[in-house]
């Protein structure tokens, strides 16, 4: 009992840490007259993949690669399965975005460098995090330079994901520091929460990193999924899954790797990178034909989710 509320706690300062981080920072960088299209590529982006990444450097810090590498690949599982799925079941869900083919591009590109790097045998070397934050660096420098000689098309307003920015300096401040000390504070409590739960049921970090803490690092963006559902308002971007899912790979796995070194469970490499594939190659197919996910398409896929986990286990 002790592990799981350790475990829950966990993830609820991650989450609290992880928006509060990104608000302080927003309104920090709206202070210093910071270009919008870099704050919401850069400092948005990296906040909410704040999370992920610290729970993935704990993990490895912890020596426990099966927790970092499987919270990356179970998350990018996650948010096309579940936090596109879960919303379908309240109203249609578009997947059509204007200026996404590149990204999606990118997206299985990277999931495939990826996929080379693991199953090379070698774990993920510091070599190999270099090249995929090298691949993050140039995909965040395109993007800049097509949104600032093409328009705002291609652009999501921020505002959209952030809202209710603190004003005072004083209060920007106390979130922005109440970020960084409670993301690594989330981390470290779901990490041994975690590896606890683990030792406990007789499972495999692997197991917990893919579906526990994969979840757990998701839940973010599939309350943001719902509720948009539920209000009735715009419907869930597509591109904020094909966003998340490149920054956890360049960004996540790339920035740990760098920092030390992962081993690479042979279940990842046998199962779950291809399970990674081929939910990343339904987005492209769904983009490209421009269908929309209804009720029956979003519990298709919740329950491909649901088998997915039992699988795990």
């Amino acid at each position: 009992m002790l592990s799981i509320l350790t475990l829950i706690a966990g993830l609820v300062v991650l989450v609290f840490a992880g928006d509060y981080l990104v608000r302080g920072a927003v309104a920090l960088a709206e202070k210093l007259s910071i270009d919008p299209l870099i704050i919401g590529l850069t400092i948005v982006a990296f906040g909410t993949s704040a999370p992920e990444l610290f729970v993935s450097l704990q993990a490895a810090y912890n020596g426990v690669s099966g927790i970092a590498i499987g919270n990356v690949v179970g998350s990018n599982i996650a948010n096309v399965l579940l936090v596109l799925g879960a919303p379908a079941l309240l109203m249609a869900i578009h997947c059509r975005e204007d200026g996404i083919g590149t990204s999606l591009a990118v997206m299985v590109v990277m999931t495939l460098v990826l996929m080379a790097m693991m199953s090379a045998g070698n774990g993920l070397s510091r070599l190999d995090g270099l090249a995929l934050l090298a691949i993050i660096a140039l995909y965040l420098g395109w993007q800049i330079n097509a949104a600032r000689h093409c328009g705002p098309v291609e652009m999501h307003d921020y505002h959209d994901d952030v809202a209710n920015l603190p004003q005072e300096n004083w209060k920007t401040w106390a979130f922005i520091i109440g970020g960084m000390v409670g993301l690594p504070l989330g981390a470290w409590l779901t990490v041994e929460g975690a590896s606890q739960i683990a030792r406990m049921l007789g499972a495999s970090e692997t197991a917990i990193g893919l579906t526990i803490v994969a979840i757990g690092t998701s839940l973010p963006e599939l309350v943001t999924s719902v509720m948009a559902a539920w209000r009735r308002s715009a419907a869930v971007a597509i591109g904020n899954v094909v966003g998340s899912n490149i920054f956890n790979i360049g960004l996540i796995l790339g920035g740990t790797a760098v920092i030390l070194p992962l081993d690479v469970d042979d279940r990842i490499i046998n199962i779950d990178m291809w399970v990674m594939l081929g939910v990343s190659l339904l987005v492209v197919g769904l983009a490209h034909w421009s269908i929309p996910i209804k009720k029956l398409g979003g519990a298709a896929m919740l329950a491909a989710f649901a088998a997915y986990i039992l699988s795990v286990f």
